[in-house]
């Protein structure tokens, strides 16, 4: 059975639906005005039967066009959007016309950002296709490109109508992307949602096989704890900010290794312990917090080798962050209690001593 959940509030809401299948009939046109145009955007990465997938469901009700991104990180890029959007022009949409993102957080992002800016905004949905778009970059209304400077530092804040997340995606990913999927859930568990932390905990055999029930599960509670977070703060004036615990050093990390060899998950994942040594040494958890997060990342197989960086080599990346604000560089940290705050007040000398 399909479990719905709704984020954000008034005109701008929208439901995220989870499910073996969430791609039904019912579903993809409820918000698509018939006799449109769909313009579906992936990449290369994604498998052609989900393409088709979606491309028979629309059949006979509206006119869908198909653009292919490269697959990876790059193709986040000035060059891509400026591509897709004259693609747009060219098949002459307008704002009765949608966009449909099929695939992970870069094809997600750049869709989101594509939307939000042709014609000053028209409609789009996404459908994730990996786990880490399942759990964050698909719900929040997050889009972005990249630039050289950084990481997601052009982009805007844009609903989608609908999100569409079908379990069964996840038995095709390569275990690198299911990783780096896992990554970005753990963050919920650290960030306060303690039902997630148990589930985890109690169930890191069942995860790592890829149990589809389990699996549901863990994306519902995380995208209920992003929900909830986001509904109470939609562009990130506030609360929201503790979305981004391990970001800060995890975009960093991503930014030195010029977005290759290293997924975005992967780098989250070293940056959330990063980020957990600092919460250490500025004394706001114990050694005994500090090693139970840790240990429970390194029970799911992931990698937790943050020693390989240092402050040197990351610091341009880490100054450079979209949280830095008034010259102050503003960080997510957690406390003893397991809740996540943000603070500009910390020494600096204890992130250097983070990577030690």
């Amino acid at each position: 059975m399909a479990k719905v959940i709704k984020v954000g509030k008034g005109a701008t809401q929208y439901k995220v639906v989870i499910a073996k299948n969430a791609l039904t009939k019912v579903n993809l046109l409820t918000p698509l005005k018939t006799k449109g145009k769909v313009l579906i955007i992936t990449d290369s990465g994604v498998p052609k039967k989900y393409i088709d997938e979606v491309k028979l469901i629309l059949k006979n009700n509206i006119k869908v066009f198909v653009y292919i991104l490269p697959k990876g990180e790059k193709s986040k890029s000035f060059d891509s959007f400026i591509k897709i959007q004259e693609k747009l022009a060219e098949l002459k949409f307008d704002r009765s016309d949608s966009l449909i993102g099929l695939g992970g957080g870069v094809v997600g992002d750049i869709t989101g950002f594509c939307a939000a800016t042709f014609l000053r905004g028209i409609n789009f949905i996404q459908i994730p296709t990996t786990l880490l778009a399942q759990v964050d970059s698909s719900v929040g209304g997050k889009t972005a490109i990249n630039i050289k400077q950084g990481k997601n530092l052009v982009g805007s804040f844009y609903n989608p109508s609908l999100v569409l997340i079908s379990s069964k995606f996840l038995e095709t990913l390569s275990e690198k992307e299911f990783k780096s999927g896992i990554g970005e859930v753990i963050k919920y568990a650290f960030i306060g949602n303690k039902k997630l932390y148990k589930l985890i905990q109690n169930n890191t055999d069942e995860i790592k096989s890829r149990e589809l029930k389990i699996l549901e599960e863990i994306v519902e509670e995380s995208i209920k704890t992003k929900a909830r977070i986001v509904t109470q703060d939609e562009k990130e004036s506030g609360i929201r900010a503790i979305l981004n615990f391990g970001h800060t050093f995890g975009h960093a990390i991503e930014a030195f290794n010029n977005y290759k060899n290293i997924t975005h998950g992967a780098a989250i994942t070293l940056g959330m312990i990063i980020a957990s040594k600092v919460s250490y040494l500025e004394g706001h958890i114990k050694i005994h917090q500090l090693d139970n997060i840790i240990n429970l990342i390194d029970s799911l197989g992931l990698n937790t080798n943050y020693k390989k960086y240092n402050f040197r080599d990351l610091k341009q990346y880490i100054m450079n962050d979209k949280k830095v604000s008034k010259g102050k560089l503003n960080l997510v940290l957690i406390d003893k209690n397991g809740k996540a705050f943000k603070t500009d007040s910390f020494r600096l000398k204890n992130i250097e001593k983070s990577f030690n």
